[in-house]
């Protein structure tokens, strides 16, 4: 696998001397032992949040109705889209492979990589048989939750006429030697099950420590959030319920937009035309290196982030137009007016929002709170619990638009199951817009409802080479259907290459 052989030494070098335990960084010693004799030592790897926590999942950023493509972006400023934003918002097969910038494959398999080093080494070292053993469950959690991500991103979605398709390589060592050939589809999800089902053996409650939930750590709340996304994708809808469930009695702590969320004190001014505008961004934009008001946000069972290289996240029309842009507080302080000219499209001038979470780069993408109270609603308005469905929902929206607003539009009300339940998947793009619309596109035209369908995804939008937009060249529809083979991203070329061409590419 791509770099695996070249993060051993490292791994190692960090498995013997450096620890973020209760979030403390400690200065490595040099002179210490490479050799993994203690348990400690493999506490401390998975202690290390750096090693885990990002994900550069540009097919979630790019691929979806979340994200806008515009040809009057291009016109206001020729660069503003990467020539790789392009190819995954138009679904491209012949370029990406090619893409020297992609790494999601292989940023994922290095984190597989880690947990196998873990369960390799802990029946050699010595220590605690307790800690051994919540060990072993921690890294079963870290290598489903991977490969989960790299299945959504890279195979095709999990049907019954999709079992024999191609699956992953399901690495279950450390050794350079093991198999890597891609197994099917149905046995890459009854693996991630078999690891998901030993993580949920995890019975420690989440620690709080410094002011921070130790979300980056797995724990009995982590654990069935991530069975509840896992079952909900592929529509066991009871099983997702009763995971959420164990969840929220373990952790429902929601931040109120009302009280907890502001404005930055930190202002940032662009000139565009000879006048001063200033930009608001919400106070969690300020910390790009320091970690503390992501590691804060406490709405996290896992730490996850989604990570955009290029520093824009351009919502799409139809996303703005979900939201309430004088109630809803999400709008309010993640939709950030005039973040076009912070990006510089500023001659000639051209005004577009831009969604800011974390500094300009990072969303939540692990499961939080927020996103079990909308499985939980979402799997009891497909069971026709439609007050349940819509209290639970609401629960979220009390904390999430202007106490001000009417009651009547804070709680939503449903007459049938249809529509309680498309309210729901509304409410779920307001809330996770990007990190999670790309996998429940795939989930919704493959579940046993035909009304909750995304039949196509349409983007208009100039032709591209492998270097340029030709902004010259008419305009072209692209799109992608319900059943396209598209679904799954190409793997890049070298991740073929290095394995000599026993990883096959997706066929399309």
């Amino acid at each position: 696998m791509r770099k695996i052989k070249n993060i051993i030494i490292a791994l190692s070098v960090l498995i013997a001397f450096y620890s973020c335990d209760d979030f403390l960084d400690e200065k490595p010693n040099k002179n210490s032992s490479l050799t993994i004799t203690s348990v400690e030592q493999l506490n401390y790897l998975l202690n290390n949040y750096s090693i885990f926590y990002q994900e550069s999942n540009r097919a979630l950023i790019y691929s979806t109705d979340d994200y806008g493509l515009y040809t009057e972006l291009v016109d206001a400023k020729l660069n503003a889209y990467g020539i790789a934003n392009v190819q995954f918002a138009t679904w491209d097969i012949d370029n990406l492979p090619l893409d020297t910038r992609e790494s999601f494959w292989s940023s994922e398999y290095n984190k597989i990589f880690s947990a196998n080093l873990v369960l390799y080494n802990l029946p050699k070292v010595s220590g605690a048989d307790e800690l051994k053993e919540k060990l072993k469950r921690e890294a079963h959690l870290v290598r489903a939750y991977s490969l989960w991500s790299l299945a959504q991103t890279y195979c095709l979605p999990y049907n019954e006429a999709n079992k024999k398709e191609l699956g992953l390589s399901l690495k279950r060592s450390t050794s350079f030697e093991e198999n890597v050939e891609r197994a099917t589809l149905e046995e890459t999800y009854n693996f991630i099950e078999s690891d998901l089902q030993e993580a949920l053996k995890l019975t420690n409650k989440m620690e709080f420590v410094n002011n921070k939930y130790k979300s980056w750590r797995g724990s009995k709340a982590a654990a069935n959030a991530f069975a509840a996304r896992f079952y909900l994708t592929q529509g066991d809808y009871t099983k997702a319920l009763e995971h959420a469930d164990v969840a929220l009695q373990e952790h429902d702590l929601l931040l109120d937009y009302n009280l907890e969320m502001r404005y930055s004190d930190i202002p940032s001014n662009v000139t565009v035309d000879g006048v001063t505008i200033g930009i608001k961004y919400p106070y969690t934009h300020d910390n790009q290196s320091d970690m503390s008001d992501m590691m804060e946000w406490k709405e996290f069972y896992y730490f996850r982030m989604l990570y955009n290289e290029s520093w824009w996240y351009v919502p799409s029309k139809e996303l703005l137009a979900l939201y309430d842009k004088t109630y809803d507080l999400r709008y309010k302080y993640h939709m950030v007016e005039n973040y076009s000219y912070d990006r510089g499209l500023i001659s000639p001038a051209y005004e577009y929002p831009g969604y800011v979470f974390f500094y300009k780069d990072r969303i939540p993408s692990g499961p939080t709170v927020a996103e079990m109270l909308l499985i939980k609603a979402e799997a009891l308005a497909r069971d026709n619990k439609l007050d349940e469905a819509m209290n639970t929902v609401n629960l979220l929206r009390a904390k999430r638009i202007d106490s001000n607003a009417p009651s009547s539009f804070i709680n939503l009300t449903a007459s049938d199951r249809e529509e309680a339940v498309l309210m729901i998947l509304e409410e779920r793009r307001r809330e996770m817009p990007f990190s999670q619309r790309w996998n429940d596109i795939r989930r919704l035209n493959n579940n046993q409802d035909t009304f909750d369908d995304i039949p196509e995804l349409k983007r208009e939008f100039y032709e591209y080479t492998n270097a340029a937009i030709l902004t010259s060249s008419p305009i072209k529809t692209y799109m992608l259907e319900k059943g396209s083979r598209r679904f799954a991203a190409p793997i890049h070329e070298t991740e073929i290459e290095s394995s000599k061409g026993v990883i096959k590419q997706n066929s399309y």
